[in-house]
């Protein structure tokens, strides 16, 4: 089942955005590699599922996205790669998770500020 966002773990604690240090280019890059695998409608429409369906295998989230089992396994492949999934094997089957709730929490945050800017852009269009 789906958990909602106040039933996910919390985010590990971390200093407020206002009291870090003025990104360096390094961390600036691996920022920014992050929002690119995260930059891809695919991509978000499965960790979406992910959420939406708790722990999922493959041909599950294939099912739900609407794709081929390869392409959402090449998807996967990247963002496990990148430590934002993490496997596990059942049987034949590799069910797939979330590793950090801070992922899931930037999409409900994503969508809230897609939703907003589109509100504020309709109202001040009109």
């Amino acid at each position: 089942m789906a958990k909602s966002l106040l039933q996910l773990p919390a985010c590990p604690p971390k200093a407020p955005l206002t009291e870090r240090p003025l990104l360096g280019v390094a961390m600036a890059s691996e920022l920014a590699q992050v929002f690119e695998v995260l930059a891809s409608d695919t991509r978000l429409r499965l960790l979406h599922a992910l959420v939406l369906l708790g722990d999922p295998c493959m041909s599950d989230l294939a099912e739900a996205v609407g794709m081929k089992p390869q392409a959402v396994s090449n998807q996967l492949r990247r963002l496990v790669d990148l430590g934002i999934l993490s496997t596990r094997r059942h049987g034949t089957h590799i069910h797939y998770s979330i590793v950090d709730p801070c992922v899931t929490k930037l999409m409900y945050h994503g969508l809230c500020l897609n939703e907003e800017t589109h509100t504020h852009a309709h109202v001040t269009a009109s």
